[in-house]
């Protein structure tokens, strides 16, 4: 292939990329050219993506690309025009680094304030030689990616960083792949002010939960059901019948320094006995508890973590009954359900994809 035929068919192929990406702004068309190397989710079809052969054989590389994120940094993860959002942030990245413009599509449309400890997304990528404009070069590594593209990450915010790349066949999309999506809910209970460091990283709670009762409304509330009760009005998802394949909560440190143990000097000489109370030395915060909540499917409704949290929480402080629950479940309502939880507490934890034939 000529110099002059390769930037023809890229020109070409761009054109089509464009073209798709104002059809649908879900369907991963449009394509980069390689120019330098650096010193609450909806169940649908998988979509059949039509892609030029000669561009697959000839350098044209998927990515499959995990990244973590601070949501309270960002407008949300799909891009926005005149807002900050994940994949815009990305874009920027992949674009300084490679030289030329791409799309990237997440698994999961996090929500403005949702965390990421993985959230997933694929990119494509054609390598055109620096030196010899307009030549296809071979795919950069999977590490190389990774190590460029959060090299030019951390010259920005340094709030989302890369964390594993795959190469994966171009058919390979990011979000109709997934097999299991998995999400944690963090809350933190007690009377005292919540901790500085967990602002906007959990929901503060004032009141004791009763982990016992909240237990048991996870046991009602996991398997399939008709989850309209727990699905936001503007959910687009032409089903609300969900299989949560788990929902559970745990009691945690409500922050990682309770770790570390506390001296009790109230043995001492000189010492003020009555300043030590339940090991609490002068000076130290007093201990809150703090708990994770796990939910796992293959697809959630829009909002429904947080509406399942915010359940769970009204259990946990008695303003509901586990025959409460049960009742709000039937409903098929959302109004029926208790006020959605805040998106701090939200982490997308996990995606998990069937990678054994994907190279």
């Amino acid at each position: 292939m000529s110099n002059e035929e390769s930037r023809i068919l890229m020109q070409k192929c761009t054109r089509r990329s464009e073209d798709q990406q104002t059809e649908s702004p879900e369907r991963p068309a449009k394509l980069a050219r390689f120019g330098s190397e650096i010193g609450e989710e909806e169940e649908g079809e998988e979509r059949k993506e039509c892609l030029p052969i000669s561009m697959n054989r000839h350098g044209l590389q998927r990515y499959l690309v995990a990244v973590e994120y601070i949501g309270t940094r960002f407008a949300g993860a799909q891009k926005q025009p005149s807002a900050r959002t994940v994949v815009g942030v990305l874009e920027d990245a992949f674009q300084k680094f490679i030289g030329q413009p791409v799309s990237i599509f997440c698994s999961s449309r996090t929500d403005a304030g949702v965390h990421a400890l993985s959230n997933v997304c694929h990119v494509d990528v054609v390598r055109i030689s620096k030196r010899k404009p307009g030549e296809v070069l071979a795919p950069h590594d999977s590490s190389v990616v990774k190590r460029a593209v959060n090299h030019f990450l951390q010259k920005n915010e340094g709030d989302i960083v890369v964390v594993d790349v795959r190469s994966v066949p171009n058919d390979f999309h990011a979000r109709y792949k997934a097999v299991e999506r998995m999400y944690y809910y963090r809350l933190i209970s007690g009377g005292d002010c919540l901790s500085t460091f967990d602002m906007d990283r959990a929901w503060h709670v004032p009141q004791e939960l009763d982990l016992s009762a909240i237990k048991k409304a996870c046991q009602v509330l996991a398997g399939r059901h008709d989850f309209s009760s727990f699905r936001s009005a503007a959910c687009q998802a032409n089903s609300p019948i969900r299989t949560l394949d788990e929902l559970s909560i745990t009691e945690i440190a409500s922050n990682p320094f309770e770790a570390i143990s506390v001296i009790d000097n109230s043995s001492k000489p000189g010492i003020d006995k009555s300043s030590v109370q339940h090991n609490q030395v002068f000076g130290t915060r007093k201990r809150q508890r703090g708990f994770m909540i796990t939910a796992r499917a293959r697809s959630f409704l829009y909002h429904q973590v947080r509406l399942l949290v915010g359940v769970l929480k009204a259990v946990g402080t008695g303003d509901l009954t586990v025959s409460d629950v049960e009742r709000i479940l039937e409903a098929k309502n959302v109004a029926a359900a208790s006020p959605m939880a805040p998106a701090c507490g939200l982490y997308l934890a996990h995606v998990k994809y069937d990678l054994s034939s994907a190279g």
